[in-house]
């Protein structure tokens, strides 16, 4: 039977709360809260959060037959397992991610170093993220602007440097697991279509556009991509 993996990102409050819809509608999934979000120490690069990720699930006995679905952090970490633990990964539900560098706007790291110590630069990137959530339901996106405020910038700054390092593109033509990719078709920072290359190199993967979603499918349309994991997983 498979296993369901929810790996969060930097952004919705960078904890497994995330998930809220996908943990309630799949009862027996698990989604852990990576180190450095909320507590503990961050780790210095996506293959170094893969393998806190793997002793995680070993640790519950959950060493195969995996289905890891994340988004931006989450997606490359889901993927860094994908390609060096093929034998334990049935499949991949990517959203939001890139098997190179990402590039990022102008200011984008300088925003959360300043916000860091400057208390007007602070509400300014409050009001970003929630900008970022505005598909998600109040009552959920209030609960994971509190999650930022506890996570704080500098956490989110760290992680948007560790995705941006994230390459591997000499590998991703590899990948064995089966992979779905997942894109909101209204993200607001309107990011380029990385998954499209993913998906030209990946044989017999899957690419779908989501309307009515931005950044965060899973919160977004929570009943659109529960389907969708439910019709993949059915199908390895």
């Amino acid at each position: 039977m498979s296993q369901l993996v929810f790996l969060h990102g930097p952004g919705a409050g960078a904890c497994a709360d995330a998930y809220y819809h996908q943990l309630r509608h799949f009862p027996n999934s698990v989604a852990p809260t990576l180190p450095g979000h909320l507590e503990g120490t961050r780790c210095p690069d996506v293959a170094r959060y893969m393998e806190w990720v793997r002793g995680w699930l070993w640790a519950q006995g959950l060493k195969r037959d995996l289905v890891l679905v994340g988004y931006t952090l989450g997606a490359s970490i889901a993927l860094q397992y994908g390609l060096d633990y093929p034998d334990e990964v049935q499949g991949l539900v990517l959203m939001t991610v890139a098997a190179r560098p990402k590039v990022r706007a102008p200011g984008t790291y300088e925003m959360r170093l300043h916000a860091a110590e400057d208390p007007k630069v602070y509400e300014e990137w409050l009001a970003y993220q929630r900008h970022a959530m505005q598909f998600v339901e109040p009552g959920l996106r209030e609960r994971l602007m509190e999650r930022h405020r506890q996570v704080g910038p500098l956490s989110q700054y760290h992680d948007l440097k560790t995705i941006d390092a994230f390459d591997v593109r000499d590998r991703i033509a590899t990948l064995k697991p089966k992979l779905l990719l997942l894109r909101g078709l209204e993200d607001p920072g309107n990011p380029p279509e990385y998954e499209k290359e993913m998906h030209a190199a990946v044989p017999g993967s899957r690419y779908i556009k989501l309307a009515g979603a931005g950044h965060f499918p899973p919160m977004e349309i929570p009943d659109q991509v529960n389907a969708l994991i439910e019709e993949f997983v059915a199908a390895l």
